[in-house]
């Protein structure tokens, strides 16, 4: 079984902390085999967490040692992340990541990560209200505060809090495709994916007077996938202009109305390729890609692999053609 330690520092966040638990810990097979063991790494005489009524202390039987067998590594954040952190801690980071281990952080655990090396050259995030510090801290690290998370492959970051969720289900459709995180988030009441990035949460003043709910713009759009839509015809069908179309998405999706519903095709494409057996070209064209080339090159710069690479992967058996989704 895959197994993921989460090391726990002092002052570490709770919700941090219990986040990889959480999610892998509901993650299993559609037989409800589990996939993943999750350890909580501690020193020996334990750590103390922040917390509103005194915070907790807490010791578990999972010494910070089980970080040199772990498959994956997730660091949460804790409340002294501008100070060094533990050099034992430090040491098996760089240790785990020289043999080949999944480094990953929550929040402010990329402070970690930035001072044990892993993030030099690469691009990351963190909380929105962090990254000029991070920035700062290590130059040679390509902060981008307007994400949810970044997938570098071996390491990977993730925004304040509630994005280390999305993060978790990102590793879980990684690891075994999205008709499993899309259960596990049904398990835990998440979405599978959510759209936009921290931007929707560092703008602060209301929405526009007037702006009202995408969400039936959106189920539209769901709807629709396979039609070849422009801009046009989604501020059409919104009865508004494409300039409020477009402030619209940005308020509230945090982002556009084209990257959304290119988003939503690959989301389609990856239900296709999982549960059917139909071919890439009826593929391309129920999820509104036209070609095999185009949905090619979109699928893999989104997921990574290419489809039929991520078929071989993650395609359920016995595969089943849902009708909704067919083509003539």
């Amino acid at each position: 079984m895959h197994v993921i330690a989460v090391p726990a520092l002092d002052g570490a966040v709770p919700f941090d902390l219990s986040t990889p638990g959480q999610v892998f810990g509901m993650t299993t097979t559609a037989e409800d085999v589990p996939l993943y063991d999750v350890r909580v790494c501690t020193p020996p005489d334990g750590i103390a967490t922040p917390g509103p009524l005194g915070g907790l202390r807490l010791r578990t039987p999972y010494p910070l040692d089980a970080l040199a067998t772990a498959d994956t590594i997730i660091v949460p954040g804790h409340d002294t992340f501008l100070d060094e952190p533990p050099g034992e801690v430090v040491d098996a980071l760089r240790a785990a990541h020289a043999r080949g281990a999944r480094i990953a952080s929550i929040c402010v655990g990329a402070f970690v990560l930035a001072a044990a090396g892993l993030l030099d050259g690469r691009r990351a995030t963190t909380h929105w209200r962090m990254a000029d510090a991070l920035a700062r801290r290590h130059p040679s690290v390509d902060v981008d505060p307007s994400v949810l998370y970044v997938d570098e492959g071996q390491v990977l970051t993730s925004a304040g809090i509630a994005a280390g969720i999305d993060l978790c289900l990102h590793i879980v459709r990684r690891d075994h495709g999205s008709a499993t995180a899309a259960r596990t988030a049904r398990r835990i009441v998440m979405p599978p994916q959510r759209d936009g990035g921290q931007a929707q949460f560092i703008r602060h003043e209301d929405p526009p007077d007037g702006a009202t709910a995408l969400q039936p713009v959106l189920a539209w759009l769901e709807a629709n996938l396979d039609r070849p839509l422009t801009l046009d015809d989604i501020a059409r069908h919104a009865s508004v202009s494409v300039r409020t179309l477009t402030r619209r998405f940005r308020d509230q999706a945090g982002t556009t109305p084209l990257r959304w519903l290119s988003h939503a095709r690959i989301r389609r494409a990856q239900q296709l390729l999982e549960t059917t057996d139909l071919p890439v070209e009826r593929i391309a064209a129920a999820s509104g890609f036209g070609s095999p080339v185009t949905l090619r090159a979109h699928f893999t710069r989104r997921v990574g692999a290419s489809p039929q690479a991520y078929r071989n992967a993650f395609r359920t058996t016995p595969p089943q053609v849902p009708e909704r989704h067919s083509v003539t």
